[in-house]
């Protein structure tokens, strides 16, 4: 019996955990929400993205396309119609006479995330009335990226890109959204407002607010509790009022009385506005009525089937109002100068053409190394390796939550082409007599070392090159010549040993 070395062990280990990562052990069917829109009966009604539906009207949802058969034999009608949409953790009634606002995908049975190059979605490229300068641009990312992400999309991109005059612009990319979708948003300037009836008590920005809490005793989630058969955590954060804030508190909360069914508390509640959609509404105590007060509570709740998936909302949510609160409204109006839609049709056909391309070259590099050596084992051992290259760069990328995307991609492929020539010079020293075997692949391994390092130095340039336009091939490509130099190259030495000395 063949005792195999720790190195061909760790290969192995590290292939099992690849998978294990890749592929996940839900088999749930049906169709995933991408987003919903902010005013619909949708989202009125609670439905979230994220979210699975597996029935329609009692129907079962297997795909996208079984969702859009029944959605398009209902809708449009000429009255409102009843729809039951079943999710995997709750039941939604809708009446509409318009087909729900709402994009949805196919559910992914891998947990590698595809970039809008794959998935389709669309892109736009965004500029502001005046030019901007970092700061200001550095502004708009984080403001339009907290927007983005309170109205309910997901899988969004913003990014700065400059043109060769200098001029910068900013580059939002949304998977599975529609050009429509994005535009809408983007139009919308972003205003944070908390409001006492119809007056407004302060805004968001630093004019009004001069302090937010984000850490400490200050800032967090204070209660999670059972609610509807779900559950709901409740989070907590203070935050300072500039002076003239609290007189304009003062003055209008002086005016109210106290609330007939509870006098613990005043009449009006104060409300919380995102772009003009009511977010939430805090009670305002008693001894606050007419106090210029700089002190202020600010609080909310996250919900979610179960207690981890509600403190992690909440927490979300906290840390969403949170920005906006320091950052407040944007100071200029913005402006789409481009705007793309990218098919998931070509997405999946570009898939499919790559997968064939990949496995072809492949197979072509280990039909040649089988006529450059004439063993077949050793053909066998060069392809193996490079799948399970391919495999844990894969892993990896689904660990750490990054996108497969274009040049992500083609990282993986410079990658493929490393690992190969890398093979091919370990093949070529272990069929060389001048030394011992041992001697032979140890040379070989300090070539591929010092490779490594010179190729390693040439791409960390890349991750900042271009406002990081070339970020996922570096990264890629960096964790694929890693993975071969610690993992796959000592463990193909190996391997190869054993077939020499057979």
């Amino acid at each position: 019996m063949v005792k195999l070395n720790w190195k061909i062990w760790l290969l192995i280990l590290c292939i099992i955990g690849s998978l294990l990562a890749i592929i996940p052990l839900d088999f749930t069917n049906g169709v995933e929400i991408a987003s919903v829109a902010s005013n619909s009966t949708a989202f009125e009604q609670g439905l979230k993205p994220g979210e699975i539906i597996t029935a329609i009207d009692g129907n079962p949802i297997i795909n996208t396309g079984d969702y859009r058969d029944i959605i398009n034999s209902k809708f449009p009608s000429d009255e409102k119609v009843k729809l039951i949409i079943t999710t995997s953790s709750n039941e939604y009634i809708l009446f509409d006479n318009q087909a729900p606002d709402i994009s949805v995908k196919d559910v992914s049975r891998t947990r590698i995330k595809t970039g809008l190059d794959l998935s389709g979605g669309a892109r736009a490229l965004i500029s502001a009335e005046k030019p901007l300068t970092q700061a200001e641009l550095n502004d708009l990312l984080a403001i339009t990226s907290e927007r983005l992400n309170v109205y309910g999309l997901k899988d969004v991109q913003v990014r700065p890109v400059t043109d060769l005059s200098g001029n910068h612009f900013m580059l939002v990319e949304i998977a599975g959204s529609t050009p429509k979708e994005l535009e809408n948003l983007i139009a919308k300037q972003g205003k944070f407002e908390a409001k006492i009836g119809n007056e407004t008590v302060f805004s968001g920005g630093d004019k009004d607010v001069t302090y937010v809490a984000r850490t400490g005793d200050q800032s967090g989630i204070y209660s999670c509790n059972p609610y509807n058969g779900a559950e709901l955590c409740q989070f907590r954060f203070a935050i300072s009022l500039s002076e003239d804030a609290a007189k304009r508190h003062a003055e209008i909360t002086s005016k109210l009385g106290l609330d007939a069914s509870d006098p613990q508390y005043l009449e009006q509640k104060l409300d919380l506005y995102l772009d003009d959609q009511l977010t939430d509404s805090l009670y305002i105590g008693k001894d606050l009525k007419g106090s210029e007060t700089t002190q202020i509570s600010i609080s909310g709740s996250g919900t979610g089937a179960t207690r981890e998936e509600a403190y992690d909302d909440a927490t979300r949510n906290m840390n969403q109002l949170q920005t906006v609160l320091i950052t407040g409204s944007l100071p200029f109006k913005l402006q789409i100068e481009k705007i793309d839609t990218i098919s998931p049709l070509l997405g999946k056909e570009f898939i499919n053409t790559i997968l064939i391309a990949g496995l072809a070259a492949i197979l072509a590099v280990g039909f040649i190394v089988l006529l450059r050596y004439r063993n077949f084992k050793l053909s066998l051992a060069v392809l193996l390796t490079s799948f399970s290259e391919v495999l844990i760069i894969l892993g990896v990328s689904a660990i750490a939550g990054r996108n497969l995307d274009l040049p992500a991609i083609a990282g993986i492929i410079a990658a493929i082409g490393t690992g190969v020539d890398s093979q091919i010079i370990i093949l070529d020293e272990s069929q060389s007599k001048a030394s011992s075997l041992r001697e032979r692949i140890k040379r070989a391994l300090f070539i591929i070392l010092g490779t490594y390092i010179t190729t390693l130095f040439a791409l960390l340039p890349l991750i900042w090159a271009g406002a990081g336009l070339l970020k996922g091939f570096a990264i890629t490509t960096i964790i694929g010549i890693s993975v071969g130099v610690f993992i796959t190259r000592p463990a193909f030495s190996e391997i190869v040993k054993l077939i020499v000395k057979e």
